[in-house]
């Protein structure tokens, strides 16, 4: 496993969570990503964020001015929001 950082401090919405799908695209199952943001509603977006991508988040330090995430890239056999599209039902 390894950790990859990412530093997003600045960065205004949707900035932070567009920057963190894309740096989780390369990374291997079970790698972390640790994310520092400075913006407040990141705290809303990554963890809305991880939920369509299956993987897990932990916020480890939450300051005034500085969050932090911790990601961990999971190994992809389950696909969040599979079969939600409501198409071919009662046919």
């Amino acid at each position: 496993m390894t950790t990859t950082k990412l530093d997003l401090t600045g960065l205004k919405c949707p900035l932070p969570a567009l920057k963190t799908r894309k740096a989780l695209k390369s990374l291997r199952p079970g790698d972390a990503l640790e994310v520092h943001c400075t913006d407040p509603l990141s705290v809303i977006d990554i963890p809305n964020l991880i939920r369509e991508t299956g993987d897990k988040v932990e916020i480890t330090e939450r300051a005034e001015h500085r969050i932090v995430f911790l990601i961990e890239k999971a190994d992809g056999s389950s696909f969040a929001g599979a079969g939600s599209s409501g198409r071919n039902r009662n046919r």
